[in-house]
């Protein structure tokens, strides 16, 4: 439905639809910057405190965006961020999840954070990415589902790309201006600014000239 009167409107019913959204998002208590533009219906599943999520101005969320968090897990989406559809933050325990200023972020991608994880600013964020901050334990001789997780922050600096459909486990710091290839694996490793990565397992293959 609202696809259609986007479409009979070319595209000026989003406007209308942003504000309300906006309105929504500040009575459940979440703060919202100027300029927001949202192309769906996002999805809320707060346990924690709505006032952890902060929006900053400029941001555009182009499709059904989730955000979730608990306990004092806190999202800060900076300013003139782009979010493509389908694309899930969840932030539990003390846990402060950051986008970058001008950063975007492309569809059907998962921030999953038991720690703390930070985008920095401008970088290009593929579609299908997962990152995740927290892992379960898999001794033998009790259910995986009820052990207990570890976790490992994740540092992305500025101006990175992440091709498609990579992964990003526990333990990970990348320098500014790298460059990650299609379906690479990162786990418990740090690389220099502008090194060029790929792999399952990762490694370095070469550095931006």
């Amino acid at each position: 439905m609202f696809e259609f009167l986007a479409l009979i409107t070319n595209k000026h019913y989003w406007k209308l639809h942003s504000y309300i959204i906006k309105f929504i998002f500040i009575i459940y208590g979440i703060k919202v910057g100027k300029n927001f533009y949202c192309e769906g219906v996002p999805k809320l599943k707060i346990r924690g405190k709505a006032k952890n999520i902060v929006i900053g101005d400029n941001v555009n969320f182009l499709g059904n965006i989730d955000l979730r968090n608990r306990e004092n897990g806190k999202i800060v989406i900076c300013d003139s961020v782009s979010i493509d559809s389908d694309t899930r933050f969840v932030s539990a325990n003390d846990t402060i999840l950051t986008i970058g200023e001008g950063t975007g972020i492309g569809p059907f991608c998962v921030f999953n954070c038991g720690v703390s994880v930070s985008i920095g600013k401008n970088c290009l964020i593929s579609g299908h990415i997962y990152i995740q901050s927290s892992e379960h334990g898999f001794d033998k001789g009790k259910l995986i589902k009820e052990q207990n997780h570890s976790y490992g922050e994740i540092i992305i600096g500025d101006d990175c790309w992440l091709a498609a459909e990579v992964m990003i486990a526990k333990n990970v710091k990348l320098g500014s201006g790298c460059v990650v290839g299609a379906k690479s694996f990162l786990r418990n490793i740090e690389y220099e600014d502008n090194s060029i990565i790929t792999g399952t397992p990762s490694k370095k293959i070469g550095e931006r000239k």
